[in-house]
């Protein structure tokens, strides 16, 4: 049986005999008895194993390594100590699958960084265990939340000639013999026909399933060939992007809070005991960080404001706010646990820093473009009221340098049944280093892939 089935209902199986199985995470020697620390996965927490001498084949378990994996037998019975309820006195082990002395994840602390080298290992850590579970639960989450509100789960291309986002950060596909130094590259020659790339975002071929469907999510890998070693930034991410028809942004703004707090509210209930380790060991005062959130209400306000805001607080900051550029990380903390000490929206942009897709307000200054910024982490979502005037959204690709060619199909949403659509996008790697207090997007995802790492 699995630990989770026996922690969930342990008092119904004492006295009871089980079988188990799983991996040795630690084993604990004395000369008439031992004990194994054992656990399988299903549950965060590990149970006792107790063997003594008068198991035929004592001598043999005490061999056992740390990190063997073994089949056990023996009845539940109360524990003795008080951190546990219960533990398994041994009838019979079963060595499925030895492990050498020189098993890197021995029971000690390991550092972060020692771990990454070992990123196939490292899951059998306490740390591991919390975090990809946490990230598992997140992302049923999320899906359970757009299922529930009547959105289509759409999975868009991993191979685009379109770059979403214009800042030429794509990593290109091609099936060209590059080892023969090729000139005057022609895509006529290449498997597709044209020059192609990794999606940097799902969110313009998702826009036509909206003006569809109505309402539709993605949910998977994005690429970025950005050159940047930072904590937040990875080669390779997920990401989640909903589109929906018929809203504006103050109803894309409701979303985005309504679908946060849904997600946090599940991980804080299913995911109970892997929250309070990582509360205890990573971020302390991470479980509360979540409740209060919850609890919130976001406060909602102009980029206009938000800087002026800054500028009057009389912090002296390492980057200057000014009108019409980006927020800075240390203004994003300001503005949440400083100043509103809650969520904020901060809405309507300058247009020259956002995108052509952006819809363009009446002032011709600002595009009604959202970031929700939240306290200890700063921007976790950006999104945006989607341009529907054709006209508008023309003149904005050629003034920004956007192929009307390539995207002819784009802006013909614009003509054929076009409306008020809005969106958004959130890297599902900011929102489980959030919900875990790791402070490294490398931490957080399975296998990253980085600049120069592309290991496993």
């Amino acid at each position: 049986m699995d630990l989770r089935d026996l922690f969930k209902q342990y008092k119904e199986f004492l006295g009871k005999e089980v079988t188990v199985q799983g991996w040795i995470r630690n084993h604990r020697k004395q000369k008439e008895l031992g004990f194994i620390d054992f656990f399988d996965g299903t549950y965060f927490t590990s149970v006792q194993l107790v063997y003594d001498k008068s198991l035929a084949d004592f001598d043999e378990i005490q061999k056992l390594h740390i990190g063997s994996a073994i089949s056990v037998t023996g009845k539940v019975v109360e524990s003795q100590r008080e951190e546990q309820a219960f533990e398994i006195e041994v009838k019979e082990i079963v060595l499925e699958g030895d492990c050498p002395e020189d098993y890197p994840i021995q029971p000690k602390r390991h550092t972060r960084e020692f771990l990454r080298e070992q990123a196939y290992l490292r899951p059998r850590t306490n740390l591991f265990q919390a975090t990809f579970k946490i990230r598992s639960i997140a992302a049923y989450a999320i899906h359970n939340y757009f299922q529930e509100h009547g959105y289509l789960y759409l999975h868009t291309p991993l191979i685009t000639g379109s770059d979403c986002e214009g800042a030429g950060e794509m990593f290109q596909v091609t099936t060209l013999d590059l080892e023969k130094g090729i000139k005057d590259v022609d895509y006529k020659d290449d498997f597709f026909g044209k020059k192609t790339g990794l999606t940097v975002s799902g969110q313009l071929q998702a826009e036509p399933f909206a003006l569809a469907f109505k309402r539709c999510y993605t949910f998977g890998p994005t690429f970025r060939a950005e050159n940047s070693n930072t904590k937040k930034h990875a080669s390779e991410f997920w990401m989640i992007e909903p589109e929906m028809a018929f809203m504006d942004l103050e109803d894309l703004m409701n979303v985005e809070e309504e679908m946060l707090k849904y997600v946090i509210t599940y991980v804080l209930k299913n995911a109970s005991a892997e929250i309070d380790f990582l509360d205890k060991f990573v971020e302390n005062g991470l479980k509360e960080k979540l409740q209060s959130f919850v609890d919130s209400k976001a406060v909602r306000i102009d980029h206009k404001e938000a800087i002026q805001i800054l500028k009057d607080s009389g912090v002296d900051f390492e980057i200057k706010p000014e009108f019409g550029e980006d927020l800075a990380t240390e203004h994003e903390k300001y503005l949440t646990e400083v100043k509103f000490k809650s969520p904020v929206f901060v809405k309507n942009w300058p247009k020259d820093i956002k995108a052509f897709y952006m819809r363009l307000n009446d002032d011709n200054e600002t595009v009604a473009a959202v970031d929700f910024l939240v306290p200890g982490s700063g921007e976790l979502m950006g999104g945006s009221q989607r341009e529907e005037r054709y006209d508008v959204l023309l003149s904005r690709m050629k003034e920004m340098g956007v192929s009307e060619e390539e995207l002819d199909w784009y802006l013909n949403l614009r003509k054929f049944g076009g409306c008020v659509h809005s969106g958004f996008g959130m890297g599902f790697e900011r929102l489980v280093m959030y919900l875990t207090g790791v402070d490294n997007i490398r931490d957080v995802i399975p296998f990253p892939r980085t600049p120069r790492n592309c290991d496993f």
